[in-house]
């Protein structure tokens, strides 16, 4: 079967690889426990827990719907040395042509930034940090260093939950201009009632005001478990409405998100959410702003690192 996801040349940005059998690398949030924080959100997520999940495994996935390039999103927490994992990145990349590109961990007011965002820097896929600690922090004179060390770098900043934290947010992009910054899982809206949802705007329209701002819609199943194109659609057109087309991205958190469904759904409802855009501005926020956001190129592939049509056994 096709969809109207077909017509549409779609560059995921959030997807996460891994494998637990990888010396040197930790998933802490992938213990057979569970983390009491993700469960908060997700649900039980055992059904993702999985010893790994590889580039292969993603390519034999999403045969039906595949994207034109991918972006790997920080997984490896608790690794003591967050570079490894950009390595192993680096190490799949030559091996089966993705990830295209990725966002590393680091701890943004350590003393060591600059060497760990150094060491990030020797694998040709890396364009930004991801800080999943950054709400403890922001305002913290340290925290500023690091940010005008990524802004001076031309890296992005991922972050997902700026709702609860808006005022240190808002300040600490007023600090720094020159900073993309990337609102991932389309800010988190964590309720779907009126009164939230126009909390959720306003804050929203706070944070586009900043120049470097964009906005990342994914992750929308991990907070409506039973979701619909219909439920969507608000969600995503607040974010082209407050960002314009052209500082919206569009991701598919996955294989997180394969907890509420298929990803040829995921991408059928984008499509189907901006039917209304013309053609340019589909091709703007399904594909041209990633590439530019996160410097997505052919010239970044050399002929050994080449994406096969398909992995062996497909």
């Amino acid at each position: 079967m096709t969809g109207p996801r077909d017509a549409v040349d779609f560059v995921d940005t959030h997807v996460h690889f891994w494998d637990q059998r990888h010396e040197g690398l930790r998933y802490d949030w992938l213990r057979t426990d569970g983390d009491p924080a993700e469960t908060a959100v997700l649900g039980e997520y055992g059904a993702v827990r999985a010893e790994k999940y590889l580039p292969e495994d993603f390519l034999r996935e999403t045969r039906s719907a595949r994207p034109s390039q991918v972006v790997h999103v920080q997984a490896a927490l608790g690794t003591e040395d967050p570079v490894r994992e950009s390595a192993w990145l680096d190490e799949c990349r030559r091996r089966t042509g993705i990830p295209d590109a990725f966002v590393g961990d680091a701890r943004l007011v350590s003393d060591d930034l600059g060497a760990v965002v150094e060491g990030h820097g020797m694998f040709p896929g890396f364009r930004g940090i991801r800080d999943l600690r950054l709400s403890e922090y922001l305002g913290d004179p340290r925290c500023d260093r690091g940010l005008e060390l990524l802004a001076r770098a031309g890296l992005v900043l991922c972050d997902s939950d700026a709702l609860h934290r808006l005022e240190a947010t808002v300040a600490a992009l007023k600090r720094h201009p020159d900073l993309v910054y990337c609102v991932d899982h389309t800010m988190m809206p964590m309720r779907r009632d009126a009164e939230y949802a126009r909390e959720w705007r306003a804050a929203l329209a706070r944070v586009a005001a900043a120049p470097g701002a964009v906005v990342k819609i994914s992750g929308l199943g991990q907070t409506d478990h039973d979701w619909t194109p219909e439920s969507w659609r608000p969600w995503i057109h607040a974010c082209l409405e407050m960002f314009g087309t052209e500082r919206v991205v569009f991701g598919t958190n996955w294989p997180v998100d394969r907890l509420y469904s298929s990803y040829a759904d995921v991408v059928d409802a984008y499509v189907g959410a901006c039917a209304d855009l013309s053609a340019h501005e589909r091709a703007a926020v399904f594909a041209d702003n990633a590439r530019r956001i996160f410097g997505i190129g052919e010239e970044i592939l050399d002929e050994d690192r080449q994406r096969p049509a398909a992995p062996p056994g497909t």
